[in-house]
């Protein structure tokens, strides 16, 4: 047999398959190491955006200030909520939705929106959905001025023990103090299952295009039972009861006050904690699975 034959030749090493947990968390840290990039390329979104325009990103500032002063004022004198209270109330709970509802609706659309740049960029994946999160935490940094300037405001009877009925009744929230720095890891745990939403439903969404303006209706119907514009207090006793079996069960209500809460002074429950963290654990392990399987084919499928 001639001494080249097949049997002889040293095996040739296995290509590694694009379907691998190696690959998916390398493609996790090559996005959080290349920081420059994404940080780069969402700040040029918000520039993008206002282009040409004469006050820039300040017109998120007061967008955001016109709606919650508009709507906390009208919902405040509907609900014969106490004005003082009711206004912050809103003013917070639109810019934490703001933020919620923007990791969640783009997140839908962060890998059809970058189409250009997965083709030709030779760049991990979850650099688009970092992208993503770091353009709406510099929306966020914006309609905070408005929470700054009404806080300010109001701050004599923020700082008390206060109600949000005008007749002092209801729930008795503790007042704003050192439990504002619980805002901190509050945003952090809605910025890391915003994460894992961008990637999973972002990578859902490339393949069934369908995808978002299912949940761009679900997200519609969320915010109506998600407290923003009303609370438990204005439903009255008769409807408390069915009121707080609604915002158990609304994983939105959850991510919304563990930043809401303590930013307001209100007390955070336990259980907003425990399904915060519980979802981002459960999420990113879903996300991971479909990095998996899935992301050699989105270069494809965008």
């Amino acid at each position: 047999m001639h001494p080249s034959s097949t049997i002889d030749r040293p095996a040739e090493p296995l290509a590694p398959s694009t379907r691998s947990w190696s690959r998916a968390f390398a493609d996790i840290r090559t996005g959080l190491a290349n920081r420059q990039l994404w940080a780069h390329l969402g700040w040029q979104d918000i520039k993008q955006r206002y282009r040409r325009s004469v006050l820039g990103p300040l017109w998120i500032t007061i967008g955001m200030g016109v709606t919650a002063l508009g709507t906390g004022l009208l919902y405040g004198f509907l609900f014969h909520a106490n004005t003082a209270t009711f206004l912050p109330y809103v003013t917070v709970g639109f810019i934490v939705w703001n933020f919620l509802s923007g990791c969640l609706l783009e997140g839908l659309q962060t890998f059809i929106s970058n189409e250009g740049l997965i083709k030709h960029l030779p760049a991990p994946l979850s650099v688009y959905v970092l992208r993503t999160i770091w353009r709406q935490t510099l929306l966020l940094a914006h309609n905070l001025i408005v929470y700054v300037i009404v806080t300010l405001i109001f701050i004599g009877q923020l700082v008390e023990p206060y109600s949000l009925a005008a007749d002092g009744g209801g729930t008795l929230q503790p007042g704003i103090g050192w439990s504002i720095l619980l805002a901190i890891p509050g945003f952090l745990l809605i910025a890391v299952n915003g994460g894992w939403v961008a990637t999973l439903l972002g990578i859902i969404s490339t393949r069934y295009r369908d995808i978002p303006q299912v949940i761009n209706a679900i997200i519609q119907l969320l915010f109506y039972g998600t407290p923003i514009v009303w609370t438990l207090d204005t439903l009255g006793k008769a409807n408390r009861e069915l009121g707080q079996l609604v915002l158990d069960w609304n994983p939105l209500y959850h991510l919304l006050q563990v930043m809401r809460g303590p930013l307001l002074g209100q007390e955070v429950t336990p259980l907003s904690w425990i399904v915060t963290i519980g979802m981002a654990v459960v999420g990113w392990a879903l996300a991971l699975l479909f990095m998996k399987n899935y992301r050699a084919r989105i270069s494809y499928w965008v």
